[in-house]
């Protein structure tokens, strides 16, 4: 890897029946780097080749923008049925007024309050599988650190965040541009950085240092609110409050920090491609920019960023767990119009123990109301996750009965 910065240095320019010419670069690139040209004519586009080129680039969505790029690359196009879908006559409502926001103050007191705040999650979980929540404990200060920790790694010159570019998470970190890019019909705007936290902790040397500190204090928080937030979602089940718990439903642990460059073209590709998470539960942080919308009623709903407020959203498992109780909602996030970064920060809560059975809860199963799904291991549930697109609930529905 050469030691210049390498995230400004090569330039997509997507042409028309001819091969692409790389731009001369604003610094010094690598002879590697320098000879990366990719097909883009409908006759020689050989889009598995420039896909490849992409990834080995390891210069991400971010480095193409700062090469000056005006035009994306074709592999980033999505099919028209995506793109109408684009439109805003699609979207409905306006998510702030519409996606349910529970305000957290006096839930642990008992008493009324408590099993308020339990049947507003029970009907927000029920419904649009997804809410925001506010004063829910976490300071304001460390929600501010940790966004600003990775931003500042997504920002930091292409060869020294190339040291973690990789597919494979053996070593608890990886940085990559889109985990389906391989397999997608289409890739999608963003670079991701993403860490293990439980139930082993990545190796403390790989996280970056960047945000090293910030991620161990971000993940004491999660694990606080997170247990809050399953012993109230038992409750709106009307189980045991550590029900959940005991099933360790909080060990597995993962977050990513998601960052979504401005796009040249945000007609034409999109952030994140519409799906729904395979875990438990979801906590996400997002920045003022927005972008992030709701699969409901037919429509997509904007989930408008509150200063301070944290979006819950309801797993695949959990909907499994709770027979349909809860629903997981599609979701996806629009490419970024914006001159300005998107950023955003999730942590995956899963099952810590790949080996047990999971399916619906046997206390939620009656004569009334049988089983939906059958048993299964989280090992086989999250091999098939990956191996799909992340575009549509086949996951869950290929699980029932």
């Amino acid at each position: 890897m050469a030691s210049t910065t390498v995230a400004a240095s090569v330039l997509f320019q997507i042409g028309t029946g001819r091969r692409l010419r790389v731009m001369t670069p604003r610094v010094p690139v690598s002879h590697r780097l320098r000879s990366t040209t990719i097909m883009s004519s409908s006759e020689s586009y050989d889009r598995a080749n420039a896909v490849k080129q992409f990834d080995e680039s390891k210069v991400g969505v971010k480095g193409l923008v700062d090469s000056g790029i005006t035009t994306i690359p074709p592999f980033f196009v999505h099919p028209p049925e995506t793109l109408s879908d684009l439109k805003p006559e699609t979207r409905t409502g306006s998510g702030s007024e519409i996606i349910p926001v529970i305000d957290l103050s006096g839930a642990d007191s008992g008493g009324n309050r408590r099993s308020d705040v339990v049947d507003e999650i029970r009907r927000a979980a029920s419904t649009f599988g997804f809410f925001q929540i506010v004063n829910h404990g976490v300071p304001l200060e460390v929600l501010d650190r940790t966004m600003a920790s990775m931003k500042g790694f997504h920002e930091q010159p292409t060869e020294i965040k190339a040291r973690v570019y990789r597919r494979d998470i053996e070593t608890g970190v990886s940085y990559m541009s889109n985990v389906d890019l391989y397999h997608s019909k289409a890739a999608s705007w963003r670079d991701t950085i993403q860490i293990r936290l439980g139930p082993k902790l990545a190796d403390l040397d790989e996280i970056p240092e960047i945000c090293r500190n910030e991620v161990i204090e971000w993940d004491r928080e999660i694990k606080q609110l997170g247990e809050r937030l399953m012993g109230l979602l038992c409750e709106g089940l009307g189980v045991e409050d550590g029900r959940l718990k005991d099933m360790t439903c909080l060990e597995g642990r993962v977050v990513v920090g998601h960052y979504y460059p401005c796009c040249p073209q945000p007609d034409l590709t999109v952030g994140l491609a519409y799906h729904t998470d395979p875990g438990v539960l979801t906590v996400v942080q997002q920045d003022h920019v927005g972008g992030l919308q709701v699969k409901y009623g037919g429509g997509w709903l904007d989930v408008k960023p509150i200063p301070g407020a944290l979006v819950i959203n309801i797993g695949d498992l959990l909907q499994i767990i709770s027979n349909e109780e809860y629903k997981s909602a599609e979701h996806r996030v629009l490419a970024n119009a914006s001159h300005e970064p998107r950023v955003s920060i999730a942590v995956f809560c899963s099952p810590g123990n790949r080996d047990d059975v999971y399916g619906p809860l046997p206390e939620l199963i009656s004569p009334e109301k049988p089983a939906i799904y059958r048993q299964f291991t989280l090992t086989d549930f999250m091999t098939r996750f990956f191996k799909k697109e992340l575009d549509c609930k086949s996951l869950t529905n290929y699980y029932k009965l």
